[in-house]
């Protein structure tokens, strides 16, 4: 029987992280992974559902969450009604946010019966792909990790929202949300926690001491996040594997609201290749 239960686990920063857990029920303990979704994105979005699903077909554990900052909240995860929390939202929170999902799973009894709490893998889609590049290096609890569409350089994206001065002076930024149409805020904070942890947000430093399985995925018509970024970091650890997805866009071809039934042919083959290297 397959089993989804969505969960609140406690956040280090005071705001709750909206979990969902998704495997079919059979006292057998399965390896774990663990999903984090990217910018401006959330743990139902577009098609994510039905991969979990298929992961937990495949007879894996999997666990998907809402970084506590994303500007979701438990009672409305797919929208943003928390904008404050998305001006507040960092870096070093969402890989506090992915400590605290390993800690919680690798401390609950409640799945002792369904879960390999000594074997978990990340995934990770574009800013959430490094983010769990980052943690690769930090926690041996994780034995392997996959980059969906990956940002490849943390820095060249935290000073690109606007003029420097201007935001350090209005203490705020707006991006629109193309989606909702609602205009996010960046406060001034985001910019000061990068420079604050620049070196340990070094993503090339960070791929060049992973010392565990590592595939990286990249679509050939991504627009959002270059191609290039995939072969940059394959090249920082030349025992990763790259899988470039023919015809595939940032989100693998799939959007949201996703009404279909099945995900589109390049999420498929997405899931496909990561079942099969993390079998």
């Amino acid at each position: 029987m397959k089993k989804r239960q969505q969960l609140l686990i406690e956040g280090k920063h005071l705001k709750p992280i909206v979990t969902d857990v998704f495997y079919a029920e059979t006292k057998q303990p399965k390896k774990i992974i663990i999903f984090c979704h990217g910018y401006k994105g959330f743990k139902d979005w577009g098609a994510w559902n039905l991969m979990a699903e298929a992961f937990a077909n495949a007879g894996f554990f999997f666990i998907k969450f809402n970084f506590s900052h994303n500007g979701g909240t438990a009672e409305q995860p797919i929208d943003f009604p928390d904008l404050e929390a998305f001006g507040n939202n960092n870096y070093t929170k969402e890989l506090d946010d992915l400590e605290r999902v390993l800690d919680w799973i690798s401390n609950n009894s409640n799945y002792n019966n369904e879960a390999d709490i000594y074997d978990i893998s990340v995934i990770g889609h574009s800013r959430g792909g490094g983010i769990v590049l980052i943690k690769a290096t930090e926690d041996v609890r994780i034995k392997k990790v996959i980059s969906l569409a990956a940002v490849s350089d943390i820095g060249a994206r935290s000073s690109v929202i606007g003029d420097l001065e201007n935001w350090k002076k209005d203490g705020v930024k707006y991006v629109v949300n193309g989606r909702t149409k609602q205009q996010m805020p960046h406060f001034y904070q985001f910019y000061e926690n990068f420079k604050e942890n620049e070196e340990r947000l070094n993503i090339q430093k960070a791929v060049e001491k992973i010392a565990i399985s590592q595939l990286v995925i990249h679509g050939d018509k991504d627009t959002s996040i270059a191609l290039e970024e995939a072969y940059r970091i394959h090249s920082w650890n030349r025992n990763s594997v790259l899988e470039v997805i023919e015809n595939a866009d940032h989100v693998f071809n799939v959007s949201h609201p996703w009404e279909e039934e099945t995900m589109s042919k390049e999420l498929e083959e997405v899931t496909q290749i990561c079942i099969e290297f993390l079998s």
